[in-house]
């Protein structure tokens, strides 16, 4: 299996091993801990396991509590809390070694249709993702190749992304930067039809490039970094169906860093500018 996205679909592919326990694998990376989005969303596939599959997930709210170990299976332990008629609620519990690691709720809601509907637009208008170069080819013009890790990391890569505004790489292109960012996504290859799948490979990005808006105005987002940085919670919000495997739009922005802690928030858009989801998350941020 050499396709990246064929691996993400793979990777949230939960082995049932009771009623309501799944067991999900961590692959084994050069990285200090497990990253973030894979575990919410494979907690988000062991909750929606549990459902009917008739209501999709309509919000959940994470909390991150301990790093996960790189290639040591998670174990994901659901609570079926409501079953209501027209909301379900689910608790997930993620478990490494004996260790709780991560705290997931989720709630599921029958589709209807609403007395009214309103959007704002998006904050700006942006080019196409057609027109911006991926975030690799830019990472190559800037370096002339790419570093072997950034390499072999490239290549794992289920997402394509291209940043709006060009890579800042030293203290004069930060200088007078706004605490905003913005991405063009969508996965590597097709998916599948599954809506859970795509719902939860969004779940995986979202937790990918959010942070970088709280660094913006501190530090170049590549190179090397003065502050290790960690995700504490993470909300989603999904407002409409979508495919993870088209492009969309994710808009990030901190209103606030203060002691020793980021805010960051996030609204998706597909190409017509239709708001997907909105995403909120908050991190730590420490000097190395």
């Amino acid at each position: 299996m050499t396709n990246p996205a064929e691996r993400l679909v793979d990777l949230l592919d939960l082995e049932q091993i009771e009623v309501n326990i799944f067991r999900g694998r961590s692959p084994q990376e050069s990285l200090q801990r497990v990253f973030g989005g894979q575990v919410a969303g494979q907690a988000l596939v062991a909750a929606g396991r549990t459902t009917d599959g008739d209501r999709p997930v309509h919000s959940l709210h994470a909390y991150f509590l301990r790093p996960g170990r790189p290639g040591v299976p998670i174990v994901y332990q659901v609570e079926r809390v409501r079953d209501g008629r027209s909301f379900t609620t689910r608790r997930v519990t993620g478990v490494q070694q004996g260790r709780t690691i991560f705290n997931l709720t989720a709630s599921f809601h029958k589709p209807e249709v609403g007395p009214f509907e309103h959007q704002l637009p998006p904050a700006r208008k942006v080019p196409d993702p057609e027109s911006l170069p991926t975030v690799v080819d830019e990472v190559r013009e800037h370096l002339g190749a790419l570093p072997e890790q950034l390499e072999r990391m490239a290549r794992r890569q289920p997402f394509d992304i291209r940043y709006v505004d060009r890579l800042r790489w030293n203290a004069d292109d930060i200088e007078g930067a706004e605490p905003r960012s913005a991405v063009w996504m969508r996965a590597v290859g097709p998916l599948g039809d599954a809506p859970l799948v795509h719902t939860c490979a969004l779940t995986y990005a979202s937790d990918m490039t959010l942070l970088d808006a709280v660094r913006i105005p501190v530090e170049p987002l590549w190179g090397p970094r003065s502050f290790d940085m960690a995700s504490l919670d993470h909300a989603m919000w999904f407002h409409r169906p979508f495919r993870a495997d088209e492009w969309f739009l994710y808009d990030q922005e901190s209103p606030i860093a203060t002691g020793g802690r980021g805010l960051a928030r996030g609204r998706i858009y597909d190409l017509e500018g239709r708001l997907l989801v909105s995403v909120v998350q908050e991190g730590l941020f420490r000097s190395l």
